[in-house]
This record gives C-alpha cells, structure tokens and sequence, in this order.
C-alpha cells in the first residue's frame, strides 16, 4: 500500500495507521501457499529483518540497550511474559527506564502488542512512531539482488511491521529493560535477531503452527530452541516431554549457553495470582526466574536464585505476581445475571486447561450453562472434543453457540480486528461453525438440537445469551479472535 501525497502530508491519525498496517496483512491465498510450500522456515525472515532495521536507522547490535527477556513456549509464554512485567515493574525505578512488553495477538486494539510499563501506547504515540516507520521504509531502499523483495517503498509483512515498530518505539522511549514474546517458533522468528538478551524462557512445549514448525516434539523443540543465544541463561518449565526437553538441552549446548528447569514453587501455589487457573503457577514459576535473573544481569539485584521447590520468593515478586493483569486469560467478568468465563485456548494443551478452569469453578453450580466457541483456521473439531471430554461428566451445556470471527451483526469487524488471513468464503457460508454443530451433536453432549446454534458474528452469538432471562454461566473459548471481539461487543454493551 502507497499513500498518497496528499494523506502523507497531512496529519496522520490512527484509524490511518491502522487501515495501513491492515494492508500488510497477507490474503487467505498467499497464507494456503505459504503453508504448503514452507518457505517461512528459513533465514531470510531473519536477514530481512535486519535490513528493515538498517532502513529505519538502527543496527541490530543498538538493541542490546533494551536489556531483552526473550520468551518463547506453546502455551503459556503471554503469561508468563505478563508475569515477567508484573514482577520487574516492581524494580522499575531500580531499573532506572521504561519497562517494554511486546506481545501477540491482541485482542481489542493493535496497540496492546506494544506497551510501555504495561499499558498499551496510546493512539498518539502509536500512530507517530508508525508513520515514522512508513516513511522511512518509503525513502530508503535495499541491494536487491541480497533482498529482491525489498525494492524502495516496500513493507515487511503484517507481524513483521509491527515486531520493527516494537523496537522503534522501544528505543525512542529509552526503555531499559523489554520484554519479548515470540510470534511463532523462534529459530525464524521476526523478534530473533535480537543478539544479546539477558535471559531467555521457555514455557510448556505442544504440537502447534505445525506448517511452520514441524509435526513433531522434536522440531518443535528445535525451532523454540532457537531463541537461545551464547552466554544468556536459558530456563524452562518442569513436566516438558522428554524428546522435547533433550532437545532444547543440545539447542543449548550448541549455543553455549545453560539450560535450567524451574521447580514450580510451592510459595506460589497459596498465592492469588493476577491471572487465575491452578495451571499459571507453572509460568508465574517460570517468570520468576526469568526476572531475578534479568535482575542479576542489569546489576539490580546481586544475589544467586534458590531455585528448590522450596525457595522463598521475595516480597516485591510475589506482590508483582499478584497485580498483574492479562486479559482474556482465565478471566471471569459478571455483568447481571450472566457470569462469563472467557479464556482464548487454541491448542490442546490449552483448550485442556482452560476447560479445567472452567469446569473448577462452576461445578455444582445450578445456574444455566452456555458455551461459545469459535475456531476458524486449526482443526476446530478437535479442539471442540478436548473441550468436551475435559468438562464431561460434571458440567452439562444447556446451549452451545458457534459463531465466526466477525464483530458485528452488519457483517464488518472491528477496525483493529480485520483479518485477512481465513478464507472469506468459508467465514460467509458459516462451513466450520455447521461442522462444529454437528460435532457437538455426535458428542452426546446432551445439548437439546435446538439449543445447538450457530451465528454469522460475534454480536449476534452476545445478543442471544444476553436474552436468557435467567442466571448463567457462559464460557467463552476456541480462539483469541473470538475472545478480542467479545470484549469489544461486551464494550459496547457495556457503554450503553
């Protein structure tokens, strides 16, 4: 996407920056291509990302002034990044800057990837430093016969973009330590070019993003394991899968680094922690040792890690802990009668856990109960059987919805949630809602027929729950669209 002179030169605002990121969004045709030809899986995701840093002004080595903890996992590295940021937080006059988090997807606004002591910028600073970005890639140019993709005025891809404008807005802002949370892997991972990070953290390994990754443990491993980088300590959870774990062992023998598997630690498990389900104490364990270890690094702390299931966890941890807040993570919001239980799962291992949350917290209850699901691009059916087979016997659905990923009734999304990478045709005609309805049914869930319904959006699957006229609990998963466009309609209703 160009724009105009005309745009280019007027002030820029941000539902600009937005309608521009979105054109960086690869279609639902190239995405399929990619997928079948795996040409993702290389180093040119790195060297491009390098030479994008070089147009916007910076070598990749002025980076290592943010002081990075670089974190990856299959499920449970958002948390334990918001974790990490909770606890440093703590020391951040200590630290002495702003504290950066850069984190994947979002769920109401863009602006959530990119926070600054944990608040996502603001629609000012975002759309500043975005269009600084643009224009800079605009006016600079690259060898191309190093980078033929990379002619004068072209854009890094939709996940790129935003990883560039992360460190852009880092270093302007003068942040002194940063968080990172990777997009997909590692080994080729837009963030990966970071050099020098402090310390480096693995959360639970699982079978995900297989087109990219691998269809085994092992690659999968190996790929996570590709964060790791000579003389930064590298820790991980207790409970990996054995190949999984030897592993990132060798990853981190060849990147002459220590690997370390954190104990989960039984001070946490007595600790209301800001994200809930009994499963986070294992990333708040992780986030732990990842910051006192980034601590160590910078100087501000001084002393070894007990790192034994009985280690006594500092005040200041526990407090950070405690206060921190991740949206759409095991998060119950009670708005009158309806008590809903929204947590964004879209892995086994996650949809597993959630549903455990769930099925904790309201068994025995005799309110009404309703599940809303939605998975547009992973094998939704399987993920729907997990589910079910976590929550059976104990909780029944009264009624179970299936909706698409679309925001509103009139059939738009919201601006900051417009994705173009699922097919169009198959988002229309509702094709894995009507297969996932009919799954549910082959369960014997026990959901009457006419309970079991599907919805062309999300506003449309919130108007029909807000109409039971009775008290009920909702559980809201399946995927991060689903629960980012449930909390802009929960907004709204909200609002008025």
């Amino acid at each position: 996407m160009r724009l105009s002179l005309g745009l280019k030169m007027a002030k820029r605002n941000y539902q600009d920056a937005v309608q521009a990121l979105n054109s960086l969004q690869s279609n639902y045709a190239n995405i399929m291509a990619i997928r079948l030809s795996g040409d993702r899986k290389n180093m040119m995701n790195i060297w491009e990302m390098q030479e994008w840093s070089r147009r916007i002004g910076y070598s990749v080595s002025d980076f290592n002034r943010l002081n990075v903890v670089h974190i990856t996992g299959t499920k449970g590295k958002g948390s334990t990044a918001a974790f990490t940021q909770g606890i440093l937080s703590q020391y951040r006059d200590q630290i002495g800057g702003k504290i950066g988090l850069y984190t994947s997807p979002h769920l109401r606004s863009v602006r959530e990837r990119i926070r600054l002591n944990g608040e996502p910028i603001d629609e000012e600073l975002f759309s500043r430093y975005f269009f600084e970005v643009w224009d800079k890639l605009e006016e600079t140019s690259s060898d191309e016969t190093k980078f033929p993709h990379m002619t004068k005025g072209q854009k890094p891809g939709y996940f790129k973009y935003l990883t560039l404008l992360s460190f852009h807005v880092f270093m302007q802002e003068g942040c002194k330590t940063c968080i990172y949370e990777v997009g997909v892997g590692g080994e080729f991972d837009s963030t990966n070019i970071i050099e020098k990070p402090t310390v480096c953290g693995v959360s639970a390994l699982g079978i995900d993003h297989t087109f990219m990754l691998g269809n085994t443990i092992e690659e999968i491993a190996w790929n996570k394991g590709g964060i790791f980088k000579n003389g930064a300590p590298a820790y991980t959870v207790t409970g990996q899968p054995p190949e999984g774990l030897k592993v990132l062992e060798e990853r981190a023998v060849e990147r002459n680094t220590s690997l370390t598997q954190v104990p989960t630690f039984n001070q946490l498990k007595s600790v209301k922690l800001g994200i809930a389900g009994d499963f986070q104490v294992v990333n708040a364990s992780l986030a732990v040792a990842l910051a006192h270890e980034h601590l160590n690094s910078i100087g501000v702390l001084n002393q070894p890690l007990n790192l034994s299931e009985s280690a006594e966890i500092p005040g200041k941890f526990v407090k950070g802990l405690e206060t921190t807040i991740w949206e759409g993570r095991c998060q119950t919001i009670k708005n009158g009668n309806i008590t809903w239980y929204v947590d964004g799962a879209h892995t086994k291992e996650s949809i597993t856990a959630a549903s455990g949350w769930f099925k904790k917290t309201v068994e025995g209850s005799d309110r009404k109960k309703v599940l809303l699901f939605n998975q547009q691009s992973r094998d939704a059916r399987a993920l729907l059987r997990y589910l079910y087979e976590t929550v059976s016997p104990e909780v029944h659905f009264d009624m179970a919805i299936f909706t698409n990923n679309v925001t509103w009734k009139s059939g738009d999304y919201s601006a900051d949630l417009v994705s173009l990478n699922t097919s169009k045709e198959q988002v229309e005609k509702l094709e894995v809602q009507k297969s996932l309805q009919q799954e549910w049914s082959s369960l014997g869930s026990g959901t009457a027929e006419k309970n079991i319904k599907v919805t062309s959006s999300i506003q449309a699957a919130f108007d029909e729950i807000k109409a039971i006229d009775e008290p009920v609990d909702v559980f809201v998963t399946g995927s991060l669209h689903l629960v980012g466009g449930f909390l802009v309609v929960m907004d709204k209703n909200l609002s008025q």
